[in-house]
């Protein structure tokens, strides 16, 4: 597709505004969880649901989502997405039960289903190899760079204003996409327009779902939890069935002769990999902060931005050495890179510094920056124009359903370190179970009953619990670097049509 050479990065521009929105809107709830707890008069179970409804969704409708923009085109779904990401955000804003709100997070993972893969297949539509890696880190960096913003952005705001800003924050972001999209991006669809496949999409969509909210509860309630494994059991089944379906069926929902090609099955995963490893920091750093270092969220928001430092200096980096050592090192290199700032965490507790931390953190995210866009480039360069709206969806599902699954495991790793590091001997039960709930409900407590010893014993246990996921997210890191040497092919690939093949 001929495009002009300026006005093809003008439109990654407005794609990433729109990344950003929902970068901001997976971390910024977090920040107004109390807030809408006491206004909504909201329970647990719907705090829980806030966020559920929002993952659910997004996982559900990933696949569908690129396959409807290669069928109709990408850029009439993406305007569409865009519109209903604004309309969504209003409706949260102005949510008056917590019902409401749960629906239109639900209305916000729909419009984050098409945003996110559709933008990534705009990419190897518009950028020729040697320009993708460059768009691919762009477009990672985007989605990333809500992650710190959202505590920031969200902390502020709800310090000035009422909670329904942290959701209208989002319109400023989509209307530039939109009138960036609208004018600049030309529309783009597959040839051979590819039949509807409403089996493949009830299933995978199912699948999905049932696979995220089993792993999401198993995280929330604990491994013994039946339900949790019943729906993940149901979802594994019915992905199982779909993937029978997909090889019978003249017209799938994906194209399984993708996974015929090492460079986007390694591209992939290894992607999946990079995100399992970090989500880890991602999920006890903030606890760290926050209880331990007795900082806010807005403070916990900024304290995250080396992360984001690193792994722009790590994309910087690794323009110049793939020219040098070929993308199989580098992304080897960026996976060792993880790891060594990880392995470096482990070595945090209660009287490090912030310095320690920045840098450490910061290592990790130059690792980040030369793995993460390397590797999700691999698995895009397979993808022809014809099909990179569900190809991308592909890769955005395994990251979504990986990430998941990261939270659960080293969420339940970190949980479980910490519940057997306490020493609660003498403590009432209720109280003692309250402690054992998290490190910031340990902290409150032993604050409200000016109680040093167990103060102590909370953020030792934290910390110790931190360190131990740390280890395990390095070893992660580890296998990810040998992985990538045996697995990851040298050479890119031209695709020249719908079917993956390597070189």
């Amino acid at each position: 597709m001929a495009i002009h050479e300026n006005r093809k990065w003008w439109v990654l521009g407005a794609l990433s505004f729109g990344l950003l929105a929902v970068g901001l809107d997976m971390t910024v709830l977090n920040v107004a969880l109390p807030t809408l707890a006491v206004d909504l008069h909201a329970s647990t179970g719907q705090l829980q649901w806030f966020a559920n409804a929002y993952n659910l969704v997004l996982a559900a409708a990933l696949l569908p989502a690129g396959m409807l923009g290669d069928r109709y085109g990408r850029k009439k779904f993406l305007l569409l997405a865009l519109v209903l990401f604004g309309a969504a955000s209003l409706g949260c804003a102005y949510a008056d039960t917590s019902e409401m709100l749960i629906v239109m997070r639900a209305a916000l993972g729909l419009g984050a289903a098409f945003l996110i893969p559709l933008s990534m297949s705009a990419l190897p539509v518009l950028f020729a190899e040697k320009e993708r890696t460059k768009a691919t880190t762009i477009w990672a960096s985007a989605n990333m760079l809500g992650i710190p913003l959202g505590p920031i952005v969200g902390g502020w705001l709800l310090k000035h204003y009422a909670w329904g800003s942290v959701f209208l924050i989002n319109l400023p972001f989509v209307a530039v996409a939109l009138i960036a999209v609208t004018a600049l991006m030309p529309e783009s669809r597959s040839a051979d327009r590819p039949r509807l496949d409403p089996i493949g999409i009830a299933t995978s969509s199912a699948g999905l779902a049932g696979v995220t909210y089993g792993v999401t509860r198993i995280g929330e309630q604990g491994w013994e939890d039946a339900p949790a494994w019943i729906a993940l059991g149901a979802g594994l089944l019915i992905l199982a069935a779909f993937v029978l379906w997909q090889k019978r069926t003249s017209h799938p929902l994906i194209d399984l002769s993708l996974f015929g090609s090492m460079r986007f099955t390694w591209g992939a995963l290894l992607a999946t990999l990079a995100n399992f490893a970090i989500f880890g920091l991602l999920f006890a750093l903030p606890q760290f902060l926050q209880a331990v270092g007795n900082v806010d969220t807005f403070g916990t928001g900024l304290r995250l931005l080396p992360l984001i430092g690193g792994l722009i200096v790590g994309a910087k980096a690794s323009d110049r050495l793939i020219s040098v050592i070929g993308s199989k090192l580098n992304a080897a290199a960026g996976f060792a890179v993880i790891a060594a700032g990880l392995l470096i965490g482990t070595a945090t507790d209660a009287q490090s510094g912030y310095g320690y931390v920045a840098v450490w953190i910061s290592v990790t995210g130059v690792g980040l920056g030369l793995a993460l866009p390397t590797t999700m480039d691999a698995a895009l360069g397979v993808l022809s124009a014809e099909r990179s709206g569900v190809g991308s969806a592909l890769i955005m599902a395994l990251r979504q359903v990986g990430g998941v699954i990261g939270v659960a495991i080293l969420g339940s790793t970190l949980n479980y370190n910490y519940r057997h590091g306490l020493h609660l001997d003498g403590l009432p039960d209720a109280v003692a179970g309250t402690v054992r709930q998290s490190v910031t409900a340990g902290v409150a407590v032993a604050r409200k009953l000016h109680s040093q010893p167990l103060l102590d014993t909370v953020v030792h246990a934290f910390v110790h619990g931190m360190a131990t996921m740390l280890w395990v997210c390095g070893g992660i890191a580890i296998l990810g670097t040998f992985l990538t040497l045996i697995f990851l092919p040298r050479h890119a690939h031209r695709p020249e049509t719908g079917h993956a093949k390597d070189a």
